[in-house]
């Protein structure tokens, strides 16, 4: 079986039927030695989905999100950005209209982001890899997440949100002003910095289709700093070092 970008995919299990309270779900089981190849994202959220369960596992933290549009015609294998974080899809079903994609989370990722606060009925902005011919709406967005942040200010100010956020040293080392930040796997431009924070306009559309909607004051957000500033800064350090 071949995926969108024409690379082969793990084999699958024949599809069951479990039909349980009126109700028909479709599974497919990714075999265990599912490799992540390397994606792209655009921080252009495709929709705001919810955490439907959360279980711990003897290797992994299982978690299952529940969405329509992004995660209609995904495989197996496929990446979804969750959060920001590139997970990997190891199980799928389907619930009426609603899909269910369900991801291994190893220790590294569940401490790193801010999906060990997440609970059934959060939020997570959801995001598919970027293919070929797509968009670039956004920018380019690895799913790497480099730190939380934490909003230390979340107003409205007329018809848009002003956020403010404390970010760790190892994220703030790569902000420019009008640069791009991605939050919670969103794209979004820088506005203002300070020393240990940062300042950023939400617009009325961002706000209605992301899960910034359910965000307060305190709560914590993934960030990921853009890739071009790590790149100049390796670049530089390597040109120091002859």
């Amino acid at each position: 079986m071949k995926g969108q970008d024409g690379m082969p995919r793990p084999g699958f299990t024949a599809p069951t039927l479990n039909h349980k309270a009126n109700r028909a779900e479709l599974r497919l089981h990714a075999p265990r030695s599912t490799r992540q190849n390397a994606r792209v994202f655009t921080g252009i959220v495709v929709e705001s989905g919810t955490v439907e369960r959360i279980r711990p596992a003897a290797k992994s933290i299982q978690l299952t999100v529940r969405g329509r549009k992004a995660l209609r015609g995904l495989k197996l294998g496929d990446s979804l950005a969750v959060n920001g974080c590139c997970l990997t899809v190891v199980k799928l079903a389907r619930r009426g209209n609603d899909r269910l994609a369900q991801f291994d989370l190893l220790q590294e990722s569940w401490k790193r982001t801010n999906l060990q606060f997440a609970k059934p009925g959060s939020l997570v902005n959801l995001e598919p890899s970027l293919r070929a011919n797509g968009e670039l709406g956004g920018h380019f967005v690895t799913g790497h997440v480099d730190g939380l942040g934490r909003i230390v200010r979340w107003e409205r100010a007329g018809q848009d949100h002003l956020l403010d956020i404390e970010a760790p040293k190892d994220v703030m080392r790569y902000l420019v002003f009008k640069g791009s930040i991605t939050v919670d796997g969103i794209s979004l431009t820088v506005a203002a910095i300070t020393k240990k924070s940062f300042r950023i306009w939400i617009i009325p559309h961002t706000f209605e289709a992301t899960a910034l909607r359910d965000r307060k004051v305190g709560d914590h957000v993934n960030l990921e700093a853009d890739i071009l500033g790590k790149y100049v800064e390796r670049f530089l350090n390597l040109r120091r070092a002859l």
